[in-house]
């Protein structure tokens, strides 16, 4: 069995409570500890400690991260906690040991020098984005684009510590055409399969 760290970067508003998100990462933290493995879990809202979530990163051999996709990315208070939590643990050793970069060769290997080679990690995103909007070329806007080469940021800053991305979970079309009871199906059988 794996110790699991579940990241919710949900941004309450006056527009969205979080509900879904918060229900996501309950059902995670239950369906895995019912599997045996050994979960925890921060709700950015709720505030956090920089240095213990770092430790939280190194403590796991999963991270999921669940957000809600705003405006095309993270919400600004992940966004915030990536620069505050990732920054020290990525000066500090426990993420990174630099950018891969050294004084012979300074203008090799930039983005390896990543610490968590043995962690995995998954994203898990809701967003009012319809499915058929990515990888479509036909549609007018993503015009063929994914749903992950447009969380390419995060993916890649987690590459940047080395971790290995498990498939990405999406809940679409959350606020005009909500399918929960099927997303939360979609959601069970993905972690069943994937942890």
């Amino acid at each position: 069995m794996s110790n699991v760290f579940i990241l919710n970067g949900h941004q309450p508003s006056d527009f969205t409570k979080g509900e879904l998100n918060k229900s996501l990462v309950e059902r995670a933290e239950r369906l895995l500890s019912a599997e045996g493995h050994q979960v925890r879990h921060t709700a950015i809202a709720s505030g956090y400690d920089v240095n213990a979530e770092a430790d939280n990163y190194v403590w796991a051999d999963v991270v999921v991260l669940q957000f809600p996709v705003n405006w095309m990315g993270v919400p600004w208070s992940f966004k915030k906690y990536m620069d505050e939590v990732y920054t020290v643990g990525g000066y500090d050793g426990r993420l990174s040991n630099g950018d891969g970069r050294t004084a012979e060769k300074p203008k090799e290997n930039y983005g390896l020098g990543g610490t968590r080679a043995d962690t995995k990690y998954m994203l898990s995103a809701t967003l009012n984005a319809p499915r058929d909007a990515f990888d479509n070329p036909q549609d007018g806007f993503f015009k063929g684009l994914s749903l992950d080469e447009l969380l390419a940021p995060v993916h890649y800053t987690m590459k940047f510590f080395g971790m290995t991305a498990l498939p990405t979970f999406a809940a679409h079309d959350v606020a005009k055409n909500p399918e929960v009871e099927s997303d939360f199906a979609r959601f069970d059988a993905h972690l069943k399969a994937h942890f």
